[in-house]
């Protein structure tokens, strides 16, 4: 799956948030799961933009979930997360956009495209919870 770094540092950072009782700073997040300070800034910035957290300011501050972590998919973090839907493979979801302008000769295309739909459900039933229990 073409996830980075981001996704994964994502999940981690929000499971860390979830399981807390207050708002995590990037400093502490940043500590805790060894992480760049600056990159994990980013990927805040863009889960904080997608409606997936919440950013608390003062002393006490910190990023709490926006919403319960069982309403909370793995496809929107990893959406948010990489700034777009993930992909298994570097094929369009239309035939259209194909990136190798041969799309009329792809016969497997089909099949990716189912593959890639149902990883996408999968993604979409799975929450935060359950991949933090």
């Amino acid at each position: 799956m073409l996830l980075t770094k981001k996704s994964e540092y994502a999940l981690l950072s929000l499971i860390s948030i979830a399981r807390s009782d207050n708002p995590k700073n990037v400093d502490v997040l940043s500590r805790e799961l060894n992480i760049s300070k600056s990159f994990l800034a980013k990927i805040m910035q863009n889960l904080a933009k997608h409606d997936l957290v919440v950013s608390h300011r003062g002393v006490n501050g910190g990023f709490a979930l926006k919403k319960a972590w069982d309403e909370i998919t793995i496809l929107e973090i990893t959406s948010a997360a990489e700034e777009k839907l993930p992909s298994v493979f570097e094929c369009s979801p239309s035939l259209g956009d194909c990136p190798s302008q041969r799309a009329e000769l792809c016969t497997i295309w089909p099949l990716l495209n189912n593959l890639q739909n149902r990883i996408n459900g999968f993604l979409e039933e799975l929450t935060l919870k359950d991949i933090s229990s």
